[in-house]
């Protein structure tokens, strides 16, 4: 007979199954994937999506009903502000179940379950993707181009420097020997008149 068997009861309790799969939908929401057991998956599956459809309508009502299957306000606040902001438009199947194989241990058959918009693997965006790498290639070789007009004017004010440098220098060091050399040549035939004519006086 097949009676009581229109849920997993996953061999608990109900309040052991209750929090536990509470549990497992903050973790969810807080990770947005999770590797545990296909039925597990499978069961949380089922509690979880109506919770997501519930945080579409951001109220004080809704909000409270979540926070008396899930028991975590922060869950709960993940859940209402960015969660159903990114899965607005679905019109549900928010979530997805992989397959992963066996367990070692006890040969139990595992798998992923995650939230779909999350995965960047299965997206549609990818068109986006691509026209997002284009326009950085092109960007760089934009930047190439930069750096090489960039190096031609390094190129070409080098010499001007030099030539400048040059320009400043050799004034500087024809000037300055001349400059020398005048006072010296007028102040000592200066001196020596000077002398002679204190010798010329003493004598007299």
């Amino acid at each position: 007979m097949r009676h009581g068997k229109k849920f997993p009861h996953l061999g608990r309790k109900r309040g052991h199954r209750k929090y536990m799969l509470a549990n497992m939908a903050c973790s969810l929401i807080e990770h947005k994937s999770i590797n545990t057991t296909l039925t597990k998956a499978k069961a949380l599956k089922l509690f979880v999506e109506p919770l997501i459809t519930k945080s579409k309508n951001d109220s004080t009502h809704n909000r409270r009903i979540v926070f008396r299957y899930l028991r975590n306000k922060y869950a709960v606040t993940e859940l209402f502000r960015e969660i159903s902001v990114k899965v607005g438009d679905r019109p549900g199947g928010y979530t997805r179940i992989i397959k992963l194989g066996n367990r070692l241990g006890d040969n139990a058959n595992m798998a992923m379950i995650e939230l779909v918009d999350y995965n960047d693997t299965y997206s549609t965006t990818k068109p986006v993707s691509r026209k997002r790498r284009r326009r950085k290639k092109k960007s760089s070789n934009d930047n190439a181009q930069n750096l090489t007009t960039e190096q031609k004017l390094v190129s070409e004010e080098a010499p001007a420097v030099e030539e400048a440098s040059a320009i400043e220098e050799a004034p500087a060091v024809e000037e300055a020997p001349a400059a020398e050399e005048a006072p010296a040549v007028e102040e000592a035939p200066a001196q020596n008149d000077g002398i002679e004519k204190e010798d010329s006086e003493k004598k007299e």
